[in-house]
């Protein structure tokens, strides 16, 4: 055979090229998350185990498909064998299944739902685990916002808000719906529905909003969290736990308790109660373990000088509490003496456990947990040994995605204080070269920063990474996860130390050789949104670029408009603006626009009540009358945060271009034009 040089050359080239063709999406994959990957993620909400030990009820997250009309994610309702086996699907699009939980025989599944063909509201729902149609269990006339099955299986605690009487429907149809705050309070109220009879009635008769319920083993009294009024700030700082009599209704305080509470649960022979909550009313968080014998009395602390924060808890046995908790970047499962308070650490970190579902007699547990590789997934575990099994991977397509590394870090802050952070290095890292810095800063200023996964639509840290830059989320002072005086340690020194903590953040990462100091930005959400204008007025200097989203900006004209001034008060100033009134100007970020030259994106939602949208118009208005670069982007049907695909989606790339203009300076003068149109 004769031969062809030419030939040969071109089939060759025609390989090669077919070849990298057929790679195009490996290598696009490679490049590490677009903001596109970030909202297609599914992630396990709520996991429960089965009476008997051998299945996991689990609630996945499922995001809308771009095509689809906007709104919230759906949540599916599936179980899987804890031995292994496919899992089932109980439900799908266009309904919703959240709080699931198993009838005491292990035979149905409830849930909530809303399901407009059988009633307009939300109701409690169940479907038998060995297949058939679900069924609703509560025939309510408005909607149903949480539920309790009682360990009988007889009953069926339900909590529901105060409908419109005929005459305030005729007047909102009229047009005569004017809104008088603190006034004609709509109360959620206490119901009990009875399984065998079909019938429902109010049990609580007093005056009392209800927010959670926990049954007695007995099944014959319940505990209810609940507050004189349904304001969300009573919700924080105001609640208290009351008795209730399953027969009468009739209700009594359980004890005395000061400031947040949060979850409870009885002993299993029902004389004890173990709750977790703040240990005065400045304590940012209910972050301390108390029990208290089950008829009242004085809780006892257990938590003493425990440098962590309980996220929630159960019983093991009648001696033995299982509290999880927030550890510096970790959550820990620890077993808690109920009468000493002694601890004993039986899972710490590597999955972060973000919830757990317990039986007892088996010592065994489902959980909702994340990786830095993955979100929540439901995982198996024994208390015996601590081991986690991962029994899930709803997001199959990440092990295509190149994804950067991350590390906790430690520095020392301001006073010489032990400072913690998640830091995630730009894609494709090189040692010895300096990175542009991203600060993603968590709000509260009570949340925590965990070492698991980092990226969600609101905090894109895995596509900053691909886009070349160093990413660090400071858990500076203020933070949960170290205890309470941790916690407590920025009260009344709001954007002093705390922030300087950061700033040491920053100065190590520029020592350590990592870090560009000359090309510094920041963003964060809420709380996070503060420090970044506060970075971007009073720090200016040391910035190049910020996005303020749902960010506080003058602190007089916030605790005005916000939904929880008692709670941003008395918990973290320990006092009101009036009685502070230099401080609280002097710590807003307007206080200092004259400062200003940080380029500054300002971000918001249009139904935010947690910080009014005029935090955003104030300090956009403020920039721009300083000839500072600025940007302001509303979301109509947002909340304190967002929920639909296509913002998630316009916020993300909006960052990452507003960074690569003002940090990397990757555009020229005419886009920065166009970016402010």
């Amino acid at each position: 055979m004769k031969y062809d040089q030419q030939s040969f050359y071109r089939k060759a080239l025609w390989a090669a090229g077919m070849a990298l063709w057929l790679c195009l999406p490996l290598l696009a994959q490679n490049d590490g998350m677009t903001a596109e990957q970030v909202v297609s993620l599914k992630s396990v909400r709520q996991a429960a185990i089965d009476p008997a030990g051998q299945h996991i009820a689990y609630v996945l997250s499922v995001p809308r498909e771009a095509e689809e009309a906007p709104g919230r994610s759906y949540a599916e309702l599936w179980v899987r064998p804890l031995a292994g086996g496919d899992a089932v699907q109980y439900s799908s699009r266009p309904y919703s299944a959240t709080s699931v939980s198993w009838s005491p025989d292990g035979k149905f599944l409830y849930f909530l739902s809303k399901r407009t063909e059988h009633y307009p509201q939300t109701q409690v729902y169940r479907i038998p685990v060995n297949g058939g149609a679900a069924e609703a269990v509560t025939s309510h006339s408005q909607a149903v916002s949480q539920y309790s099955l009682s360990p009988d299986g007889r009953w069926v605690a339900f909590i529901s808000k105060d409908p419109l009487s005929k005459e305030e429907a005729a007047d909102e149809e009229a047009g005569k719906d004017w809104i008088i705050p603190d006034s004609n309070f709509k109360y959620s109220r206490l119901y009990l529905h009875d399984n065998q009879s079909g019938e429902s009635h109010q049990l609580v008769k007093e005056n009392l909003s209800v927010h959670d319920i926990y049954w007695s083993p007995d099944s014959r009294s319940l505990v209810i969290r609940a507050t004189e009024t349904p304001l969300t700030d009573d919700d924080y700082m105001y609640s208290k736990f009351y008795t209730v009599s399953a027969d009468q209704g009739s209700v009594k305080p359980l004890c005395q308790t000061e400031g947040k509470l949060g979850d409870l649960a009885f002993s299993p022979d029902g004389k004890q109660i173990a709750f977790l909550g703040a240990v005065d009313i400045s304590d940012p968080l209910a972050q301390s373990l108390f029990v208290v014998p089950a008829e009242g009395g004085a809780p006892k602390n257990l938590s003493g000088d425990f440098e962590g924060s309980g996220v929630s808890l159960d019983w093991l046995d009648a001696k033995t509490i299982l509290l999880l908790s927030s550890e510096g970047t970790v959550r820990t499962l620890r077993s808690v003496d109920a009468a000493s308070g002694k601890m004993k650490l039986l899972v710490k970190g590597a999955p972060n456990l973000q919830s757990f579902s317990l039986h007892p007699q088996k010592k065994i547990f489902a959980a909702v947990a994340d990786a830095p590789a993955h979100p929540n997934e439901v995982y198996s575990g024994t208390l015996k040994d601590g081991k986690l099994q991962r029994l899930t991977d709803h997001n199959p397509q990440l092990a295509e995605v190149q994804l950067a590394r991350q590390e906790v870090i430690e520095w020392q802050g301001a006073d010489g204080w032990r400072i913690e952070g998640v830091l995630t290095y730009p894609l494709n890292y090189r040692e010895g070269q300096r990175y542009p810095l991203a600060l993603q800063i968590h709000g509260g200023p009570e949340g925590v920063s965990l070492n698991g996964w980092t990226t969600r639509p609101t905090y894109p840290v895995q596509v900053l990474a691909a886009n070349g830059y160093l990413v660090l989320e400071p858990n500076y002072r203020g933070s949960g996860g170290r205890g309470v005086a941790f916690s407590k340690a920025d009260h009344d020194d709001l954007g002093g130390k705390e922030f300087e903590d950061v700033l040491a953040g920053v100065d190590a990462l520029v020592e350590r050789g990592l870090a560009d100091n000359e090309q510094v930005c920041t963003g964060g959400w809420s709380y996070g949104g503060y420090f970044s204008a506060w970075a971007a007025t009073r720090h200016s200097q040391r910035f190049k670029a910020a996005m303020v989203a749902a960010g506080l900006t003058n602190w007089m004209s916030f605790t005005g408009t916000t939904d929880i001034p008692h709670e941003m008060s008395l918990v973290h100033w320990n006092s009101y603006w009036y009685q502070q009134r230099d401080l609280h100007w002097e710590r807003s970020p307007l206080y200092h626009i004259q400062n200003a030259q940080t380029p500054t994106l300002v971000v918001h939602g249009l139904k935010d009540e947690r910080v009014h949208p005029g935090q955003s118009h104030e300090l956009y208005t403020a920039l721009k009358h300083n000839n500072v670069d600025t940007k302001l982007i509303l979301y109509p049907r947002e909340p304190h945060g967002l929920t639909e695909r296509a913002h998630e989606i316009h916020f993300i790339n909006n960052l990452i271009q507003w960074f690569n203009v003002y940090v990397k300076k990757k555009k020229g003068p005419e886009v920065r034009e166009k970016m402010l149109n």
